[in-house]
């Protein structure tokens, strides 16, 4: 072959074409015309749209960016087996007996999970422990779980205020 054979092709067309482009579809009129033309359709969810994405670049929590990450096994956090006990030992303090129904109803939970939270396999949920202790007059969190809550009202007497030295009267 020389050179007069081939053929040099110079502009939009030179590669074959403009092939379709990728388009975001809004709306069912337009999903329905392009299936009907019988374009590929790809559907994938989005992640971190509206208040999701202020927080984190992923729109994911910590957690499961640490169990993303890491290659083994991530337990989650659980309440652990001593606020189990002392729920158990807080309910059981009262006369007559206050049942996981009673203590769940006074809370604003389901039995099945004051039942989670005894046995000390329930995720810490500050707001379910912040209603067992005052249901049940208990700290739950902190160093001192199982000891009797302090009144928020009533604060240990407090000194009374020492007394400003009397200043001397200026001579005249």
């Amino acid at each position: 072959m020389s050179d007069w054979d081939t053929v040099t092709k110079i502009g939009s067309k030179a590669r074959g074409g403009a092939s379709q482009r990728e388009t975001v579809l809004r709306g069912n009129s337009a999903l329905n015309a392009a299936k009907r033309t019988g374009a590929s359709i790809i559907t994938e969810k989005k992640y971190a749209v509206g208040n999701a994405a202020k927080g984190s670049g992923s729109g994911i929590g910590q957690f499961h960016t640490k169990v993303d990450r890491s290659v083994d096994i991530v337990k989650p956090k659980t309440v652990g087996k001593d606020v189990g006990e002392a729920i158990m030992k807080g309910r059981q303090a009262f006369q007559p007996t206050k049942t996981q129904v009673q203590l769940a109803k006074e809370c604003d939970m389901t039995p099945q999970q004051v039942a989670q939270y005894e046995s000390g396999n329930a995720a810490p949920n500050q707001d379910h422990l912040r209603k067992m202790e005052r249901a049940l007059n208990i700290n739950l969190r902190g160093s001192n779980i199982g000891s009797p809550r302090e009144p928020k009202g009533k604060k240990p007497e407090a000194k009374p205020a020492a007394k400003s030295a009397a200043k001397p009267a200026a001579k005249k």
